[in-house]
């Protein structure tokens, strides 16, 4: 079955940096589109970044553009994300995502902490 496994959250200072990895299987990795997603207790679950299957289009939300970089590995099955210059409002639980055949699955989460 398909399965996203999150891992490389923790807590980190105010620009300080973090990598956070999805290890996917059970579907064709390199055939989709992946996505980053974060949630905060007050807060809905918003879109991050996306990649698409051959890496060449990523696109960012605005607030997390020059200092977020999404990277893949098709070969691996691992999707990505660098972390640069965190703020304290990057605080949140991530996870990685997929949409196949209009079903949308979910990994189990990382929680990354930005405070001093």
């Amino acid at each position: 079955q398909v399965q996203l496994v999150e891992s490389g959250g923790g807590l980190v200072q105010p620009g300080g940096s973090l990598n956070v990895s999805c290890a996917a299987s059970g579907f064709g990795f390199n055939g989709y589109q992946m996505d980053w997603y974060r949630t905060t207790p007050e807060t809905e679950r918003e879109l991050i970044a996306t990649i698409s299957r051959d890496s060449e289009s990523r696109e960012y939300l605005n607030s997390v553009k020059g200092r977020f970089t999404v990277s893949r590995d098709n070969i691996k099955y691992l999707l990505g994300l660098q972390m640069n210059n965190l703020k304290p409002e990057d605080t949140a639980m991530y996870y990685c995502s997929v949409e196949l055949s209009g079903i949308r699955y979910w990994g189990q989460g990382t929680q990354v902490t930005v405070s001093s």
